[in-house]
């Protein structure tokens, strides 16, 4: 199904990860596509993978924390698309692990600003432009560690809840401009930002696998993703879904 046919789609963190793998499935489903990442050559690789198919693919890189970066983004895909449709505001990073008394003060800034103010900043421009237009999906990542506890990070799990937040806020306040604001939860993900982790504390994978005894395909949660962005989820908004194999079931 092409269910996402000549929409202009801005994806966040698209160099890798669950941002590639929605850039890749939107586009599949007929999106054109304003790609953002800090890491160039990773969003160079992304749109490498689309350039067989029919879609239009815009890049911009640079720093999502920075509120100009933000609007350019919304600009660039307005001014050649002539609308933002939907936004994917992906972009995240982990934090290093400690107890909130062990916590180093620049992790949790940086923590918030990526994880937190970002989404803050592309739906200030993006809620912007499509209150103009009167319609428009936007899907921000949280976490499960948005749902519940995260011990030993609590840098990540503060900015996450805050961006379930953040999104329930957003879908309330602008509903009636034809908004829909969603968040997704994705749990365990195969991710370098999962390898990261792996590989600064082996056991952990063992102690966080969910019930389903596996991670996640970041083709898993992009599925959801282009789900939430269609017009098959109309009457979904201010939702914050787990996508974790049961870790928040139990």
């Amino acid at each position: 199904m092409r269910e996402l046919e000549n929409k202009a789609i801005l994806v966040t963190g698209a160099g890798s990860g669950i941002g590639r793998a929605s850039a890749v499935a939107i586009a599949r489903a007929g999106g054109l596509l304003v790609l953002a990442d800090i890491n160039r050559a990773a969003v160079l690789e992304t749109a490498a993978l689309i350039s067989g198919s029919e879609t239009e693919v815009l890049i911009l890189d640079g720093d999502i924390a920075a509120p100009t970066h933000c609007q350019a983004l919304v600009d660039l895909a307005v001014k050649r698309f002539g609308r933002l449709d939907g936004a994917f505001n992906n972009a995240g990073i982990e934090s290093p692990m400690a107890r909130i008394a062990d916590a180093d003060e620049q992790d949790w800034d940086r923590s918030i600003a990526v994880n937190l103010k970002s989404v803050w900043l592309c739906l200030r421009a993006e809620l912007r432009q499509m209150e103009r237009q009167k319609y428009g999906a936007i899907v921000n990542t949280a976490s499960v560690g948005g749902l519940i506890a995260v011990p030993n990070n609590a840098c990540y799990a503060a900015a996450k809840h805050g961006v379930i937040g953040l999104t329930r806020t957003a879908a309330v306040e602008y509903v009636g401009s034809g908004i829909r604001v969603n968040a997704v939860c994705p749990g365990l993900t195969k991710s370098a930002m999962t390898q990261r982790l792996a590989e600064a504390d082996p056991g952990l994978m063992q102690t966080i696998m969910p019930p389903m005894k596996r991670m996640a395909e970041p083709e898993e949660i992009a599925e959801v993703v282009v789900f939430l962005l269609s017009e098959r989820a109309s009457y979904l908004t201010g939702q914050a879904i787990a996508i974790d194999g049961a870790a928040t079931a139990v």
